[in-house]
């Protein structure tokens, strides 16, 4: 049975990390991993980012999106078909997908950007490109593009980094025919963590930039009008 990490908004599924496993696939292998990103969130800073609603919220975006009727109930399914398609679409870069219940991440490494630039590095817009299209062929979602990066510099500096390197890629996928009115963006600087700060390699992992995509229900879509 395929195993899921499930990002719920409760206090207990963090304590309970050694039976809420957090995994992802390996796009080369098809196997079931623990992530080292989703349990380092967790030993760090904690996963408050991820466990409160929708940056601004759902009501406004579903409306400015004009998600209706077309969205459907069976999001679970829609859910797992739309990460298998992301996960082949950037099998073997460096990008992590992590798995919610009702919602999921697409979590790009550290070389999708030249050290304190916003450019998007040539290999990533190819992947970039890949979970875009993804995008425009399955409307029905709201995306958050969330920006983190690691401790180095200052709070301020780091946060306007984040912040601007997530605008660079929303913009992005605009670019790609994405409906701009679906995305929302966020700086978290260095607040959150998935990895030791102390090591080169850990600064690495926590300079990322995350695409959160949770799909709407009916329910929704009634709640919005």
């Amino acid at each position: 049975m395929k195993m899921k990490k499930f990002l719920t908004a409760s206090i207990a599924s963090v304590a309970l990390v050694g039976t809420t496993t957090a995994c992802v696939t390996d796009p080369n292998t098809g196997e079931q991993k623990i992530s080292r990103t989703a349990i380092g969130g967790i030993g760090g800073a904690g996963l408050g980012y991820l466990l409160g609603g929708i940056v601004g919220g759902k009501t406004a975006r579903i409306v400015g999106a004009g998600i209706g009727a077309a969205a459907g109930g069976y999001v679970g399914y829609r859910m797992d078909e739309q990460i298998r398609e992301i996960e082949e679409v950037t099998a073997g870069t460096g990008v992590d997908v992590v798995e919610g219940d009702d919602s999921f991440l697409v979590r790009f490494p550290d070389v999708t950007f030249a050290v304190n630039s916003t450019t998007i590095s040539p290999s990533m817009r190819n992947v970039l490109d890949g979970v875009a299209q993804n995008l425009v062929d399955r409307p029905q979602s709201l995306i958050d593009v969330m920006g983190h990066t690691d401790s180095t510099g200052s709070d301020q500096y780091n946060l306007d980094l984040s912040r601007r390197r997530a605008e660079s890629v929303a913009n992005y996928l605009t670019s790609r025919g994405v409906s701009r009115a679906r995305i929302e963006t966020i700086g978290y600087g260095e607040q959150y963590p998935i990895a030791d700060n102390t090591s080169d390699s850990g600064r690495a992992q926590n300079r990322r930039v995350e695409i959160r995509i949770t799909p709407v229900t009916q329910d929704d879509v009634q709640q919005a009008y």
